[in-house]
């Protein structure tokens, strides 16, 4: 299958130059390389001068297209005509040398797949599953690994996902791909994400990224992801492996990111939900301010207290923000 890669990028030229070296060693070579870049200086265009990488291009965009999902949908416009699956990478990852080879592969084996994920091995410890199970334990498909805190509390008020991870319950706030283990396995899934993604070209016939999601796009995957469930498949192959060092530089303030985290996941929570009845609702809100009391405890528990403070802010204005002004769908 012809594929191509197309990484946005936005102040990260270090970061990027890691990611197109691991790129440059996969067993599985795309066929068109992408570099599409928002950057306000000219620091990534002059450090990619420096380096030859084969079938990449280069484009750097004005105001007019900078932003997540606005440098997507630019790409997908650049692509050549017989490229049948378009591949996505956020900028500060590092590829295992057959993700590639496995990820396109699984379209093979799935003909049904409208997308398929990538899987992340350096954020969470999975172990084989040991027996008796231990209530500080997440378990799943024979693998286990520590249960979050925040899930323990969600469990007290009855406030747990009911169903399988990369699933989003009536009142969202679900487990992601994440609580997926390093099985090997090929996991049918409604959500992928964004930095570590796939799609058959043929989808964007009909669908784009959404603009509503506007500079560093919190949830825009969640967005993007959802709409494609209601025309098919998804899946996330565990090994399809890669790692994500998530550079700092090029993110918002923990302000803007608390805000977002609140009305972002009130947005897409409603793109599969529209009209949620009243018992998922009261669990949406319940939720969204049991998290925010959690953030607010870390301000004393972590070291990063200023952070933890600014964000549990940012969540509160976001939440009361939904009464007056709730996000408006628009694709």
């Amino acid at each position: 299958m012809k594929f191509c890669l197309i990484i946005c990028t936005y102040m990260r030229p270090k970061s990027l130059m890691n990611l197109l070296k691991s790129v440059s060693k996969q067993t599985l070579y795309p066929n068109e390389i992408l570099i599409i870049d928002g950057s306000t200086n000219l620091e990534t265009q002059n450090i990619l001068k420096e380096s030859i990488f084969n079938h990449l291009k280069y484009y750097k965009v004005d105001d007019e297209h900078r932003g997540l999902t606005k440098q997507r949908n630019f790409g997908i416009n650049l692509i050549e005509n017989n490229t049948e699956i378009i591949c996505f990478l956020d900028d500060d990852i590092i590829l295992d040398t057959d993700y590639f080879k496995n990820l396109i592969y699984t379209y093979t084996l799935k003909p049904s797949a409208l997308a398929v994920g990538g899987y992340i091995t350096n954020e969470v410890v999975w172990e084989k599953e040991c027996l008796p199970k231990n209530k500080k334990n997440f378990y799943y498909d024979g693998w286990q690994r520590l249960e979050p805190l925040r899930f323990k509390i969600r469990g007290t008020f009855g406030l747990k996902p009911n169903v399988e991870p990369g699933f989003m319950p009536p009142f969202s706030h679900g487990r992601s791909v994440s609580f997926l283990p390093p099985s090997g396995k090929i996991y049918e899934v409604e959500q992928i994400m964004g930095g570590v993604s796939s799609y058959r070209k043929e989808l964007f016939k009909t669908l784009e990224f959404s603009t509503y999601f506007e500079g560093y796009g919190l949830y825009e995957d969640a967005d993007f992801s959802l709409r494609i469930a209601k025309e098919g498949k998804l899946y996330v192959n565990t090994s399809a492996r890669l790692k994500h060092f998530h550079d700092g530089s090029g993110r918002p303030n923990m302000f803007k990111y608390g805000k977002m985290v609140i009305r972002n996941g009130w947005y897409v929570w409603r793109v599969k939900y529209p009209k949620p009845p009243f018992i998922a609702k009261l669990k949406w809100y319940g939720t969204a301010m049991l998290l925010t009391a959690i953030r607010l405890v870390n301000v004393i528990t972590t070291s990063n207290r200023k952070k933890a403070l600014m964000e549990s802010f940012g969540r509160i204005v976001g939440w009361f923000s939904l009464i007056f002004t709730p996000p408006k769908n628009k694709k």
